[in-house]
């Protein structure tokens, strides 16, 4: 597996967690990391990639909501709302392609979703694109 593959699937393990335990430390969460991933580069990666999806969760919320007709976050499998979750930030916030960002969210929701998980996925974060136009909000 690909180095930056690793640390998207750390960085979902943390969001799910965090998602499902909202209580969670954010000290524990950095301990994960730092434990799953050993390369000082992927932890920053990793970080980065869970920062930006706790500081931007609102705004990101909203636009898939809007984005993915008659489904609601709340309504979607916690699984898959946090590889979109994480897929849409990559995707809006950093300078990976958005071609890869889809095609690394589908593999998430492959290995750690239901059957139906990676079409679900593909199809939301492929009209997000589509709808943005390729377009980056890079902070």
């Amino acid at each position: 597996m690909p180095r930056r593959s690793r640390a998207r699937e750390v960085a979902l393990q943390v969001l799910y967690q965090e998602d499902l335990n909202p209580t969670t430390e954010l000290q524990e969460s950095e301990r994960f990391l730092r434990g799953r991933l050993t390369a000082t580069d992927l932890v920053e990666f990793a970080t980065s990639l869970v920062n930006g999806v706790r500081e931007h969760r609102t705004t990101l919320d909203a636009l898939l909501g809007k984005t993915a007709d008659n489904w609601t976050l709340s309504r979607m499998a916690a699984t898959d709302r946090n590889v979109l979750r994480l897929g849409a930030f990559e995707m809006l916030h950093t300078t990976t392609p958005g071609r890869v960002v889809i095609n690394e969210a589908v593999e998430l929701a492959k290995r750690f979703g239901s059957k139906q998980s990676a079409q679900f996925v593909n199809g939301i974060l492929d009209r997000l694109l589509s709808h943005r136009g390729g377009e980056r909000f890079v902070d």
